[in-house]
């Protein structure tokens, strides 16, 4: 007999695990599509995010775009999880400065985000970043690894970000893992065409697993961004090695959780009227089976009513930022997404 918790399904406890006591932490991913501020320092594309720009980004606009994001974060609860993810992985961000507006907004201040940031070199000037609960998660290092194109010498894009730390609480005892955050290359000139730089940036994803593995063999490794790859595409399925299937995760592969999702229709971007999931968060084999630790509970795309557009041409696209030129006081054309682990309390430390 199988429970179905969170979309997955999973086996009924047998009499001495139903005596066992967990706690449950949420892993999330959000691009927040375009979070500027209102000061042009970046050259011509950071002209459009400023009040002289093409989009006239104003006070108003932006203090009502950290007011709808720190509002859709405030959201991301559950029973298990009421006072939300432990840590969020961003894309989109221009500096650290929209961060630090962002976790002191009124909605979330009370939970005390702290924040994990680095400036990339990409060309748009955005970067990708982690915040995160010290009551659940403690950082221990932080990693920024370049994406070097030998092609394209002049080839600029985000960073990815590497955050070892303990997840726990001192009833649960600590957990190590390293949560690497992406926004690989886009699908700018064709998804087929662009194809390479997303295998790329999977292959550096790989790489600064295994150098963790070297150091930390049953390190969790949890993998997250805006990919600009579905599930199947190569980048993800071939060069990260992340599985349809739970069983079929590899030693030192990962599962995805979310291929399963777009299979059933679920997306967390859309083009053209087709659904993409894009905005991925994979586990490795120590997460699947529980050996650092933290075990893979379930996944969800959190498209909540509230961040939908409910009418127009539009109608049930994420309720964005912008819509055709024109200001639509949204959150962003992107849902976030969240993964659940379970620990087992540690009664010793009770």
């Amino acid at each position: 007999m199988a429970a179905l918790i969170l979309g997955v399904a999973l086996s009924m406890p047998s009499a001495a695990e139903a005596q066992k006591k967990y706690a449950t932490y949420g892993v999330a991913f959000y691009n927040l599509e375009n979070l500027f501020d209102t000061i042009n320092n970046n050259g011509k594309y950071d002209l459009e995010f400023s009040p002289r720009g093409s989009r006239k980004w104003d006070s108003k606009k932006y203090w009502s775009k950290i007011r709808n994001l720190s509002y859709a974060i405030s959201q991301m609860t559950t029973k298990t999880t009421p006072e939300g993810p432990a840590v969020i992985g961003l894309s989109e961000i221009e500096n650290r400065s929209v961060l630090e507006d962002l976790v002191a907004a009124e909605s979330i201040r009370d939970r005390g985000y702290k924040i994990v940031h680095h400036d990339s070199p990409d060309a748009r000037g955005v970067d990708v970043s982690l915040i995160y609960n010290p009551k659940f998660f403690r950082v221990l290092q932080v990693t920024n690894h370049p994406l070097r194109i030998e092609k394209l010498p002049s080839f600029r894009t985000r960073d990815q970000m590497c955050v070892v730390g303990l997840m726990g609480t001192k009833s649960t005892g600590y957990s190590r893992v390293a949560v690497i955050v992406n926004h690989w290359p886009s699908r700018r000139g064709g998804q087929a065409e662009s194809s390479w730089l997303r295998e790329a940036a999977a292959d550096l994803s790989r790489s600064i697993a295994d150098s963790l593995y070297r150091i930390d063999p049953d390190i969790g490794v949890i993998v997250m961004g805006d990919l600009n790859d579905d599930p199947f595409d190569k980048s993800v399925s071939v060069s990260l090695g992340a599985s349809k299937n739970m069983a079929d995760a590899a030693t030192s592969g990962f599962y995805n959780p979310f291929w399963e999702k777009l299979d059933r229709g679920i997306g967390s971007y859309i083009y053209r009227g087709g659904w993409n999931l894009f905005d991925q968060i994979v586990v490795n084999r120590n997460i699947v089976d529980g050996t650092c630790g933290l075990k893979f509970l379930g996944a969800e795309v959190l498209n909540k009513k509230f961040l939908i557009q409910s009418s127009g041409q539009y109608a049930g696209y994420p309720l964005r930022t912008f819509s055709s030129g024109a200001w639509t006081n949204g959150y962003s054309d992107h849902f976030p997404t969240e993964i659940f682990l379970i620990q087992e309390v540690d009664r010793k430390q009770q």
